[in-house]
């Protein structure tokens, strides 16, 4: 029997070739976790209609945020890279192309690069505790909007805003928190009833050089995430009551403005959507989110249109309120 030393002395140690083997073997066993996350964000993407409203309105909810489930990629590639996992790294390619596909296009370049246009229009919840509502009517008139609509202004606040586009803007309209300026002829107002106590909406005609359009005015009722979910009944009712309105609408030019509390992905939304085109989604170059403005993480302020076509969209700089304006120039 050969001794210790013996047996020690005739081990071989593992070849390079071997070695390498191992390792090249050990890149697709490790990252399974992560390639699993993977997955799940792509079909959080991919089946996110199927997520249900019935336990804290968690559908809407994933909704208003769905773009940044793409966070999820850059960061589980990191996860990968640290990992050595090419399991992970192709795994990841899946949520990077269903994402693309979803929302890629609103990256294209050239995109609401603008051409003739008939009517410039501007819409703004300009906050009721906006401390400088002065420098947020500079700001506005900057625009140099044909019509602009503000929502959520404060009897005091919007003396100001009379005050201070009185000049510019000779036609005006407002009832209670909202309220619309226009360059052209108003010819015909009225409060819309979106089951509030106050107005939070009103319909305008403003006659311009191309015709008559219907202007619309609306601040849906707010939505609110806490311990028993996310909670948009009273939203819900009066997307319902202006989706009615806007229905019924005669006139074949509509522009619809506003703060609606929720995105254009948000399924509860469509009862107002239905028919219409987003100004942002069809002519303008990234995702316009609106809120909050110091980091908007959504676009909650739209401005939407039928019969007539955007051939520019836009999210101003912050101007002191919580959110922040879109402008948006149509063609009639």
């Amino acid at each position: 029997m050969p001794d210790r030393q013996t047996a020690v002395a005739t081990r071989q140690p593992p070849s390079r070739s071997s070695t390498r083997r191992r390792k090249k073997g050990g890149m697709w066993r490790r990252g399974w976790f992560i390639a699993f996350l993977a997955i799940l964000a792509a079909a959080t993407l991919i089946f996110h209609r199927y997520v249900p409203n019935s336990i804290g309105n968690l559908g809407s909810l994933l909704d208003t945020f769905l773009p940044w489930v793409g966070v999820a990629v850059p960061i589980l590639a990191v996860a990968a890279v640290v990992r050595r996992s090419a399991t992970a790294g192709v795994a990841l390619l899946v949520p990077a192309l269903v994402w693309g596909v979803m929302f890629g296009d609103l990256l294209l370049p050239g995109k609401g690069s603008g051409g003739a246009y008939d009517l410039r229009v501007l819409t703004h919840n300009v906050d009721a505790a906006n401390p400088d509502p002065k420098a947020t009517a500079s700001d506005l008139l900057g625009a140099d909007a044909d019509v602009m609509a503000l929502e959520e202004l404060t009897a005091q606040d919007l003396k100001i805003y009379k005050a201070a586009f009185a000049t510019k803007y000779p036609y005006q309209v407002s009832r209670d928190t909202v309220a619309l300026w226009s360059k052209y002829p108003v010819v015909e107002t009225k409060s819309v009833d979106v089951g509030f106590a106050w107005t939070r909406a009103l319909r305008a005609e403003v006659s311009t050089p191309e015709g008559k359009v219907a202007v619309y005015v609306a601040h849906l009722a707010s939505v609110r995430v806490g311990t028993s979910g996310f909670t948009s009944d009273q939203r819900n009712n009066t997307i319902k009551a202006l989706g009615r309105a806007i229905a019924d609408e005669k006139l074949a030019g509509v522009i619809v403005m506003g703060d609606f509390n929720g995105t254009a992905n948000d399924r509860s939304l469509a009862p107002l959507t239905a028919g219409l085109r987003s100004a942002q989604g069809a002519a303008g170059t990234g995702f316009g989110f609106t809120w909050p403005s110091k980091f908007p993480m959504a676009r909650i302020d739209h401005i939407l249109v039928r019969g007539v076509t955007p051939t520019k969209a836009w999210v101003m700089n912050p101007t002191g309120s919580d959110h922040r304006p879109v402008v948006a120039e149509l063609r009639i």
